[in-house]
């Protein structure tokens, strides 16, 4: 029977319960799940297709796929993908989670994921009987672990930090995975959430730039959960390999991983407007422009954050006791030891509770000085 860990949420339920006894109720600002209205073009398009009594494809409808191209060659400036390079999934986490075991690694195989990441990486390692280990760059592996990395992500922007990897920096991954024989997949599901100087632009590693328009063993995960609020849909996308995603798709149709028929309508309508993705993030702006001084005033400093729905705040301290000093006003934020060593001392505040929980979170936090 494999053992995984137990799921580091619910650690927090002795936080939350703190949180519930402040006056002004909770403000959930751990998990980022989003809280606004799914626009009226996606549910439209998802009642159209809600007579759906035959089976889904694996490889998604023509339309959805023609959809994914288009985003990618508007938005992210990526041109050369085909309709055959791209294929919807059931959310992103299962994709993450389920990848390693899909391209066929196992026991002695090593997955590379970032020093501060999602869990979900590791455990995609975990559940294929693959080992995990944290690095930022190639570089820093030894000789014996560089020759068995099989498979490396990489996450931009990234997830809790924020952080975003310039387009000379993916190139550098790329071209030292590929040195290696391995492949490299990019979670890439806030792109579209650039602030400041990443505003217009967060590069893909399927841009030219970063693939020198060669896109083999190189793969782009997208998410609409965020950019769209169909967190609820489990819609997602995974795009780019020639090479490994005929294989790719054969297995899911053997394992039944088939988004539903309605849901890939509404995918394609999604995919197809951007301005409801350009109203959802001027609400996160707001949020974000709110809470960023009240956080310093309430003592944190915020690193990176440059992109995404999250904030990475430190106070030199022990995660869980800026967790326990935030519990006391009522706000519960995410422990940034979920996301490995060098997460210890830093907390993440997601963006996503409503515009009237944001502001009693800014009340609280600007009242302690």
């Amino acid at each position: 029977m494999l053992t995984l860990p137990d799921y580091p949420w619910n650690a927090l339920a002795p936080y939350a319960e703190r949180a519930a006894a402040h006056e002004g109720g909770t403000v959930n600002l751990s998990i980022g799940t989003p809280v606004d209205p799914t626009p009226e073009i996606i549910k439209q398009a998802l009642r159209d297709a809600a007579d759906a009594p035959g089976y889904p494809t694996t490889h998604g409808t023509p339309a959805v796929r023609e959809a994914i191209v288009a985003w990618f060659e508007r938005r992210r400036d990526v041109t050369g993908l085909s309709i055959d390079d791209v294929m919807p999934t059931v959310g992103s986490k299962e994709l993450v989670a389920w990848l390693p075991l899909l391209l066929g690694l196992g026991a002695g195989d090593l997955v590379v994921r970032p020093l501060v990441a999602y869990p979900t990486y590791d455990i995609g390692a975990q559940l294929a009987g693959a080992d995990s280990i944290a690095a930022d760059s190639l570089a820093d592996l030894s000789a014996e672990d560089r020759a068995r990395v099989k498979l490396v992500w990489v996450n931009s922007p990234g997830n809790p930090t924020g952080i975003v990897r310039g387009a000379a920096e993916l190139k550098a991954l790329v071209d030292d995975a590929r040195s290696l024989g391995a492949v490299v997949a990019s979670d890439e599901c806030y792109a579209e959430l650039g602030w400041g100087e990443h505003e217009a632009s967060v590069p893909s590693i399927l841009h030219d730039s970063v693939s020198g328009g060669d896109h083999s063993d190189l793969f782009a995960v997208y998410s609409l959960s965020k950019q769209s609020n169909l967190a609820g849909y489990r819609a997602a996308f995974i795009a780019g390999a020639p090479n490994l995603m005929p294989a790719l798709v054969n297995n899911r149709k053997h394992a039944g991983m088939i988004v539903p028929a309605p849901v890939q309508a509404a995918m394609t309508a999604a995919l197809s407007d951007d301005g409801h993705v350009r109203a959802q993030k001027e609400l996160y702006r707001a949020r974000r422009d709110a809470l960023v001084p009240a956080l310093k005033n309430f003592g944190l400093r915020i690193e990176d954050s440059v992109g995404g729905l999250y904030l990475w705040c430190t106070a030199d301290e022990d995660c869980w006791v800026t967790m326990g000093r935030l519990a006391e006003l009522g706000i519960i934020a995410g422990p940034g030891a979920f996301y490995g060593e060098a997460g210890a001392n830093f907390v993440r505040i997601a963006l996503t509770a409503t515009d009237e929980r944001i502001a009693s979170a800014v009340q609280r936090l600007n009242a302690t000085r």
